[in-house]
């Protein structure tokens, strides 16, 4: 339905000081802080978590060697969505209006629109970490303690009892992340790289990185966080975040959270001969998710 001037009707008059509520400031692409971001040309991407070998064994003099089989683990798949709005004004609308292009104005409020929408499903694959039936590519929640090796044991990222934000929560994930295994139960030296927060917990971000000596006690001991750059890359604040108590740790290990573009955001307008009538539209193709769930440590909170 197009934009009429009934629905514009104080714009479409004299004296009008101002018009305001498209003027909001507006976040960032947070996203890119957390999900590495690749380029797809199908309609999905799928990838597939190999398995490689195990420690070896001793060999007995004279005995023949030991043979070890590879495999593949599980594949994680990314299909994409289409996500598009628009809209249109009347002739009409367009002919009357005495203060400015009701055409720019509106096609901001549409690019804040698809922006806000991508910030929006970016961020709840963080949001949906803890939530039933949201699995991955190894059937598990993004954040579990039972991840399934090929070898038969299991990976945790998160804490067995769910923990708030603070030193001591801090310092048993990264000793926790530092156990991971591969497939085959080999350590994988696995570090953390950056603390994600919502905006509730970033003045205990701060404290816990940036403070010299240990947070909230009456010993004279350093802040051991800060003086081992144990999470180099600080911390970053995302908005989108619903839980106020959740907290998650980046990862290096490869192949994470990911972000797959299969169709940039595209503009357009065209007017419509019969109505005379302007449409105006945004469209763009991409997926979020996660490849290699070890990617990313969390907690929901206590």
């Amino acid at each position: 339905m197009a934009i009429s001037r009934s629905q514009l009707l104080k714009e479409l008059l004299p004296g009008l000081n101002a018009l305001f509520g498209l003027e909001y400031k507006k976040y960032g692409e947070e996203h890119k802080e957390i999900f590495e971001q690749e380029s797809s040309e199908r309609s999905f991407e799928e990838e597939t978590k190999l398995s490689g070998f195990g420690s070896a064994p001793v060999k007995a003099e004279g005995a023949a060697m030991s043979y070890d089989n590879a495999q593949e683990a599980w594949t994680a798949r990314y299909t994409h969505e289409t996500i598009a709005m628009g809209f249109s004004l009347t002739e009409e609308a367009i002919e009357d209006n005495l203060y400015d292009s009701l055409s720019s104005r509106y096609t901001k409020a549409l690019a804040r629109g698809m922006a806000y929408t991508k910030q929006v499903k970016a961020a709840s694959v963080l949001n949906n970490a803890f939530a039933a039936g949201v699995t991955y590519g190894d059937g598990k929640r993004l954040c579990a303690t039972d991840h399934p090796l090929v070898s038969g044991g299991t990976n945790s990222n998160r804490p067995t009892v769910a923990a708030d934000l603070n030193e001591t929560s801090l310092e048993a994930a990264i000793i926790q992340i530092a156990g991971w295994t591969d497939e085959r139960g080999l350590l994988i030296a696995a570090k953390p790289t950056k603390l994600v927060i919502p905006p509730s917990l970033q003045f205990v971000a701060e404290r816990l990185l940036k403070t010299d000596l240990r947070v909230a006690t009456a010993d004279n001991d350093i802040n051991a966080l800060k003086s081992m750059s144990a999470i180099p890359g600080g911390y970053t604040v995302n908005h989108y975040l619903t839980d106020t108590n959740a907290w998650f740790m980046l990862t290096d290990v490869p192949n994470g959270l990911k972000h797959f573009v299969r169709t940039p955001m595209q503009t357009g307008m065209d007017a419509d001969f019969d109505t005379g009538n302007s449409r105006y539209k945004a469209r763009e193709r991409y997926s979020f998710g996660v490849s290699d769930p070890l990617g990313i440590y969390g907690s929901p909170g206590a």
